[in-house]
This record gives structure tokens, sequence and C-alpha cells, in this order.
């Protein structure tokens, strides 16, 4: 099959963390996806829950080595000249499974050609082989000025870190405990002055309490403003730490708006209404705190939507006012209080 010309280039993604209702997580990770023709590649592959080779918590020696062998400076790491398109965000062992290719170059271009998902040495191409999907040409002058802007950028983003503000210690004591588990680093301080402008470049995201005022809210944004500092800010919905958590994710998500599966969540007369533009599998999740202040969550949907708009019936409680919807993807989060 010969290849199209096809566009290349890449992009900021995030592999969603996430603490669940019955204690379970699943990791952070921040990672540098393939886009083709203007649409990441990992959205042709379904609703496959995985990261490119091109990660932000890998060393930087590994992540160079990495964008070398995409360029084919070194030997493929698997036979047939395969290479790891994506891998598993949890362990990134082959044997859980992996997107392969092969990547060759073809005079001055490079070319991706038989996808296929691989769990061991050899790809078996006429079972697994994801035969809907390539081969790409991409041109060389583009495809290797994309990948050498990582080399010049001296390798990945810094690790995502957020700094939690607020009156309440036990309560941001347990929120960073979460963060932490998933991946997320996490600070508590009542305030920044003083903070040095390095230490506060490595911040993504501020998550404020409810109690903390207008004006210590100012302050600490001046504070970031003096450094330099681009950051999130978030406002705590409520005290649910599988609820901030989820905000603060998508504070973190860096992605380019028009190349996120999940764009947009209302919950409004007694349904939700979904957004997605791409195939994938969503979960919907109600939090609620009742009169004792006691957690109820509610699993509310979980299942592949097709692209476009979609309205899931909010049962029960979850339609109430005081409750909160969070709408998960592998790779986004949103968040909304439920309104009448």
């Amino acid at each position: 099959m010969s290849a199209a010309y096809a566009t290349f280039g890449l992009a900021p993604a995030m592999r969603a963390g996430g603490v669940r209702a019955d204690g379970g997580y699943q990791v952070h990770r921040d990672f540098v996806d393939f886009v083709v023709d203007g649409s990441p590649l990992l959205f042709q592959l379904s609703d496959l829950d995985a990261v490119s080779p091109l990660a932000s918590d890998i060393p930087p020696a590994i992540f160079t080595a990495q964008v070398r062998s995409l360029l084919l400076e070194s030997g493929a790491p698997l036979p047939d000249d395969r290479y790891i398109i994506y891998g598993c965000p949890e362990c990134e062992d082959l044997a859980c499974g992996a997107v392969t290719a092969v990547i060759e170059r073809d005079g001055e271009d490079y070319v991706w050609r038989d996808f296929a998902w691989q769990t061991g040495e050899h790809a078996d191409l006429e079972l697994n082989g994801y035969h809907g999907i390539g081969p790409f040409r991409f041109p060389g002058p583009e495809y290797r000025e994309a990948l050498g802007a990582l080399l010049e950028d001296s390798g990945p983003p810094p690790g995502r870190r957020v700094l939690l503000i607020g009156a309440r210690v036990a309560l941001l004591a347990k929120l960073a405990a979460a963060l932490r588990t998933i991946g997320i680093g996490a600070d508590i301080t009542r305030d920044a002055d003083g903070v040095p402008a390095e230490e506060l470049r490595g911040y993504g995201a501020v998550a404020f309490g409810p109690t903390v005022g207008e004006t210590e809210r100012a302050a600490v944004r001046k504070a970031f403003d003096r450094a330099g500092v681009e950051v999130a800010y978030v406002d705590g919905l409520a005290p649910i730490v599988p609820l901030l958590v989820a905000q603060i994710e998508h504070a973190l998500d860096r992605s380019p708006l028009p190349q996120r599966r999940l764009t947009h969540l209302i919950a409004a007369d007694g349904a939700a209404g979904i957004e997605v533009t791409s195939p994938c599998r969503v979960r919907l999740t109600a939090y609620r705190l009742d009169r004792l202040s006691r957690l109820h969550s509610q699993d509310l949907f979980d299942g592949v939507l097709e692209p476009g708009s979609h309205r899931i019936p909010l049962d029960g409680k979850a339609a109430k006012d005081g409750s909160y919807v969070v709408a998960r993807t592998s790779g986004s989060v949103l968040v909304q209080a439920v309104a009448r």
C-alpha cells in the first residue's frame, strides 16, 4: 500500500489521573502526542488508554533517546524495525500491550506503516493490525523540525505540581496525599509571600479553599505575576477530595482545546449534557455531601460515546442542588455543579 502524504506535529497531552470512590486510583501522566493531519493520532485508536514514549516524567536522557529513536538515529527497539507509538500509562511494559508501527526512511520522507497492537516480541498484523490507520508519509523537514524542537527545549516539560492554599489543614492534607498518589506534586501553604520565583515556576496550578478571602487570593496572584509565572487558578467547589482532584486535573490540562476529546459538560434540568469529538469511553460520576457532611457518590454512566452531543439522565439525588458531576475520558476531565 502506498503511503499518502500527511502533516506531522506534536502537542502537549494528558492521561488524566483520578481517585475513584472505591479508593482505587489511576496515575496522571503528561506527554507529547503525535498530531497527524491536525488531529491527535491517539484519537484514531478508539478508546485506547495509553501514552506516547515522550512522557514528561521520564529522565531527560531517556526522553532524548526516545526522540532520537523516532528520528531513526538509533536502531529500532523491537524486531522487524518496529517502534512503540503508544504504551501502557501505568507500567510501560510491552506485556500490557502497545501500539507499534514500522518507521522507515524513503528518501527525505519518513513513513509510519503497519500499525498493530503488540504484546510480545513480534506483531501479528493479520490478527492485531490496525488496518484502517496509515500508512502515513511525513515530509522530512517538517518531521525533523517538530521532533528536533524537543531536543532544543532540553527535553520534556517539568512535572506538574499544584499549590494548595487554605485553612482546613486536614482536608488539604488528604487532597495533597490523593494528588501525590496519582503522580501530581502538591504543597500546602497559607500564602505565597516570600517564596522565591524559581520555586513558584514549578507549579502549574493554585487551588484555593473556600475560606480564602479575596485579599489573600489577590496577594497570591500578585506573587505569581511578579515571578512571571502563568498558572491556572482553581476555586474548590466543595470539600470532596475526588471532586477537587478532578478540578485540579482539568486545570493542569495544557492540551489545545481543539485536540481534546471531552469538550463540554452541563448538568441541569435532570440531565447531563456532554460533547465529545471522537469515539471514547466516558464515565460520569455524581458527588454530594449530606446534612451530616457525609460523602455520597453515584456512578451515572460508563460507556463509549460517538462524536457529538449526548444527554444522560441524572438519577435520584444526583439531580438535586448541592450535587456535582464529574465527566472523565482517558485524557480529559470536566466538572460541573448541578443546577436547577
